[in-house]
């Protein structure tokens, strides 16, 4: 797999139709993860951080539209896009999913090729809107564009790895990463590595920051894995 893979979260109720959207999906190369109830959707958006959700509109209990209100009501999730999918037809649905925050609505019955266009827009927008972009913490500088990394000006030497793993803790200072989570997000789900080259690649990481003096910037929780700052 590669590790620029998008991770799309599907919610569907219905269980045929879960499974034929997954299929779909991971033949065009997407990794898919899914949910067939509002509450486990909103634990796995939070747990799995995907790249986009396929939310359907009709679901007991927590319905789709009461999903995506909360989701993009927080800032955390806000930016992850959203494809309401619905069966319903009238344009005033249609405006109100779209009025709650939801990025695209598509309406039942739908084509594949015409969900995967969809789906490809969403990201193709989503990544638009991140390149070029330049992270900051403290006194660290990270440019995605150049793929250069510069602490109190001076430019560090880092490896592929190593400026992954710190891009993922500079999207999100202060979170505590485990050591399965840094797995996932660096190298890759599908990718046997051991848990014990995270701790080595940190090691590399935490030298080359200090190669110029300063303060460590990362943190080791003890019995739960790392986090920057």
């Amino acid at each position: 797999m590669s590790v620029d893979q998008p991770k799309i979260l599907v919610v569907e109720d219905e269980p045929s139709q879960r499974e034929v959207l997954a299929y779909n999906l991971k033949a065009e190369g997407f990794l898919v993860i899914s949910a067939d109830n509002g509450e486990d959707a909103l634990f796995l958006v939070e747990e799995e951080e995907p790249d986009l959700i396929l939310l359907d509109w009709m679901m007991p209990n927590l319905s789709g539209i009461e999903v995506c209100r909360r989701l993009k009501s927080r800032d955390k999730t806000r930016a992850i896009p959203i494809i309401m999918v619905s069966a319903r037809s009238e344009e005033v649905d249609k405006v109100r999913g779209l009025e709650i925050g939801a990025d695209d609505y598509l309406v039942k019955p739908y084509s594949v090729i015409e969900l995967i266009a969809r789906l490809r827009t969403q990201m193709r927008r989503t990544r638009a809107a991140s390149i070029g972009e330049t992270l900051h913490f403290q006194d660290i500088i990270l440019d995605s564009e150049t793929h250069k990394v510069f602490r109190d000006e001076a430019q560090l030497k880092l490896g592929p790895t190593e400026f992954r793993l710190l891009r993922t803790m500079m999207e999100k200072p202060g979170r505590v990463w485990s050591r399965d989570q840094l797995l996932d997000r660096v190298w890759g789900r599908d990718i046997y590595v051991d848990t014990r080259t995270v701790d080595v690649h940190i090691g590399r990481l935490r030298k080359a920051l200090l190669k110029h003096g300063g303060t460590d910037p990362l943190r080791t929780v003890r019995g739960a894995g790392y986090a920057l700052g």
